[in-house]
């Protein structure tokens, strides 16, 4: 069965590396298995990733995938970047990845398939579940600094997961437009966010192991995004205690629709 997918890509200053995924996800996507289309959400970039997104876009429409671009004036976060992705997407599941395409797109059906197959509502990458599967590993101080956040993950929101951080997940769209309408943190701490309001909706997740490669030029500084990391922890737990994700507007779905319409009207 063929499904309409979307592929949100967030994108800070990655004229180097965003054209060769681009032409990955196109060689994915021309197996015909998915209706697709692809979204890149170019925040604020002061190089030039959106004119190298465009130029692909004659090849994409000759396969038969739609290919948009959407910006943010001036950067906002990559957790805002997904949230307006999603908002804008068609797709009936949809998945975001990292624009270094760190987790290879060929690793996609294993987050795609659960939920088309009705198993599961949201599935995420893990580089944790099955390390055999991680190629290029991180230096040793990011590898333990990430084993270190996932346990205060665990004991401050209480979500079991062994990998909460891996930028490739999937969702299954209609179920996760109230989600991220509830979404406050726009930076590098909204992974956590997200899932943690999905468990809170009752939405099924799934952890997945997937294949991974640390690629060099990460846009994470270790030291100051991890800080804010840790600070957005604290961040969840009061916006719970405050009500903050007890219950999305029952329009949200119409307003996000809207949201998509508009973006796929612009040139």
């Amino acid at each position: 069965m063929a499904w309409l997918l979307s592929i949100i890509i967030p994108a800070f200053n990655e004229e180097k590396r965003i054209g060769r995924s681009l032409d990955e996800i196109l060689n994915f996507l021309s197996s015909g298995r998915y209706m697709s289309e692809v979204i890149v959400v170019d925040d604020g970039s002061r190089d030039r990733t959106v004119e190298v997104v465009e130029s692909r876009a004659g090849c994409y429409r000759a396969a038969g995938v739609e290919l948009h671009v959407i910006t943010n004036e001036p950067n906002r976060g990559k957790g805002y970047s997904v949230k307006r992705g999603i908002g804008s997407a068609r797709g009936e599941i949809v998945l975001f990845t990292d624009a270094d395409l760190s987790s290879p797109i060929s690793e996609a059906p294993k987050l795609i398939d659960p939920i088309a197959e009705g198993r599961v509502d949201l599935t995420f990458g893990s580089r944790a579940l099955n390390r055999k599967l991680v190629g290029v590993h991180q230096s040793f101080i990011r590898e333990m600094g990430g084993r270190t956040f996932n346990v205060f993950v665990r004991a401050v929101t209480g979500l079991k997961y062994k990998d909460t951080q891996c930028g490739f997940k999937a969702f299954r769209r209609e179920l996760a437009l109230p989600v991220f309408h509830l979404q406050r943190i726009e930076r590098f701490g909204f992974d956590p966010e997200v899932l943690y309001i999905a468990r809170k909706r009752g939405l099924r997740l799934l952890e997945v192991p997937v294949k991974w490669n640390h690629v060099e030029e990460s846009k994470v500084s270790y030291f100051s995004d991890s800080m804010n990391m840790f600070v957005d922890l604290a961040r969840i737990r009061l916006n719970d205690l405050r009500g903050r994700y007890a219950s999305a507007p029952e329009n949200c779905a119409v307003e996000e629709q809207q949201a998509a319409e508009s973006a796929a009207k612009q040139p």
